[in-house]
């Protein structure tokens, strides 16, 4: 039988896509290099020592990235990251909350200079709450979230998939999916969104499909993990 044969999609899928991301560690890199991967212009902001968060510039991390160095701390600093989202589609940062908005770089000031900006935020516990201060890692969210509940049998300790199920799953392929969805409705409205990606969250509601089939008695399998 013969069937028409199309080519894969390769590449530049997201060209003419632009990124600022504000130098960090873990999963907001990660994010915005997987963007890069698809194409986007990805500007990476660095610390005027070169260094990315308390990761080395020269990682596997920063693929497909330009970079420029700015102090934030300074007024020069920031009206040059301002300048930068003015031309940008897609901002990403990761600080923890209210650290944006005292440097002057939240999302109500930078949709001031471009209100079609997707503003991609990182956080591990979200925005609010009691535990929004609190610093964390992937164990932790993924143990509060109840992903490590599967990682291994009811009578051993849980053997941790480092950074997989929390940090990259539930935090920068979470947060990638947002960000493309806001690129799509700024398009077609011309206003950009907030993105407000919690580790905890994407670690959860990843689990929905594991969960459910476990309730119904589909993946008999699973009774013998975690009680």
């Amino acid at each position: 039988m013969n069937r028409d044969k199309q080519e894969p999609v390769r590449g530049n899928v997201l060209e003419g896509v632009r990124v600022i991301e504000i130098a960090g560690i873990g999963p907001g890199p990660f994010c915005a290099m997987h963007l890069a991967d698809l194409g986007a212009d990805v500007i990476t902001v660095q610390r005027p020592d070169g260094r990315a968060g308390s990761l080395g510039y020269e990682t596997s991390i920063q693929r497909g990235k330009r970079a420029i160095a700015l102090d934030l701390k300074t007024d020069e600093g920031r009206d040059t990251l301002l300048r930068l989202v003015e031309h940008a589609d897609v901002l990403i940062e990761a600080m923890r909350p209210g650290v944006a908005e005292r440097l002057g770089l939240g999302p109500q000031a930078c949709r001031a200079r471009n209100p079609r900006l997707v503003y991609g935020r990182m956080t591990g516990w979200g925005q609010s709450g009691p535990m929004a201060q609190m610093a964390g890692h992937d164990a932790n969210y993924i143990a509060l979230s109840g992903a490590l509940w599967n990682a291994g049998p009811a009578d051993a300790v849980p053997v941790t998939p480092f950074s997989v199920v929390g940090d990259i799953a539930g935090g920068a392929l979470y947060l990638s999916i947002g960000i493309l969805a806001g690129v799509l409705k700024a398009r077609r409205s011309g206003q950009g969104c907030v993105v407000d990606a919690a580790i905890v969250d994407g670690s959860a509601h990843s689990q929905q499909l594991l969960l459910a089939a476990r309730a119904k008695g589909i993946i008999a399998a699973l009774d013998i993990l975690g009680e």
